[in-house]
């Protein structure tokens, strides 16, 4: 009997050493999230003016995304002085082959065009098409994000002729008839930038691509309705339509006049004196 009991505890202690020196196990660690995965974020302070909906556009992201990260509930419930958390995606995107192109996001707004906004932005049609997977170009619509490409983004779309490609202008001016705002160009980078009127309704600035053919340094402009002496710093690009100085209102950032392009006379002159003949000028809504 006492042979058992020996017998017994001498199994109980071998199994509690084993027990003891069994190495431990662990759960797994979770994996790691891929690098194009992890989000950072950047520091905006909301400056006097600002909607989120601007701040959205001019970093890529949606209303909606900036609301969830900065916990806010009512997107025009901002103020001066505020600071908003931006994400920044990790990854630089990459998919329409060839460089290492990266991208910006743009939102569609109600009436946009997919030719206005390739003009805005400085790629071609066929460009954005082939990296937005956009097979007719007509079919885009007020919400969607379209990945724009980061190099080349201050230069001309191309003619898109027959695939040549196209030697970049070394200066060209951009008119953005929604922003009712010019950009000149120069070597890839904005050098000026100004608020001008266009034509209104029913005298429409046309949209497209021209050159300036003829330059005047002051004349008498006169129409059905109007005559103005001493218009200063004429540019004409699309006909009669002309960029130049004007002296008769200050209501610039909203249309005003018979399809020209009305800007200050500081700001005619400049252009007048930067632009020379033959100068590209984008029109696009």
């Amino acid at each position: 009997m006492r042979t058992r009991s020996m017998v017994f505890v001498g199994l109980l202690f071998a199994l509690i050493f084993m027990a003891l020196a069994a190495p431990k196990t662990y759960a797994a660690p979770p994996k790691d999230k891929p690098a194009s995965a992890i989000t950072s974020y950047r520091i905006y302070v909301v400056k006097r003016g600002d909607t989120l909906s601007r701040i959205a556009r001019k970093f890529g992201v949606s209303v909606r995304t900036l609301m969830k990260v900065n916990h806010i509930r009512n997107p025009n419930l901002i103020y001066a002085g505020q600071r908003l958390r931006i994400p920044v995606s990790a990854s630089k995107g990459g998919g329409g082959g060839g460089g290492k192109s990266s991208y910006r996001i743009y939102i569609i707004r109600r009436g946009d065009t997919l030719s206005g906004i390739a003009a805005r932005f400085g790629v071609s049609v066929r460009t954005l098409q082939r990296v937005n997977h956009i097979r007719n170009p007509r079919l885009i619509h007020a919400g969607a994000r379209l990945r724009i490409p980061q190099r080349g983004a201050s230069t001309p779309p191309s003619s898109g002729g027959g695939g040549r490609s196209t030697v970049k202008a070394r200066k060209w001016i951009e008119i953005d008839l929604s922003q009712q705002r010019l950009y000149a160009h120069q070597n890839g980078k904005v050098v000026f930038t100004t608020r001008i009127s266009s034509g209104r309704y029913p005298y429409r600035t046309p949209v497209g691509r021209f050159r300036i053919w003829s330059k005047v340094r002051r004349q008498t402009m006169s129409g059905p309705g109007y005559r103005l002496p001493n218009v200063q710093w004429v540019m004409y690009f699309a006909g009669d339509n002309a960029i130049h100085g004007t002296y008769w209102h200050h209501n610039f950032g909203r249309p005003m006049s018979h399809g020209c392009i009305n800007a200050t006379n500081q700001a005619a002159r400049w252009l007048y004196r930067w632009a020379p003949l033959r100068t590209l000028v984008v029109v696009h809504q």
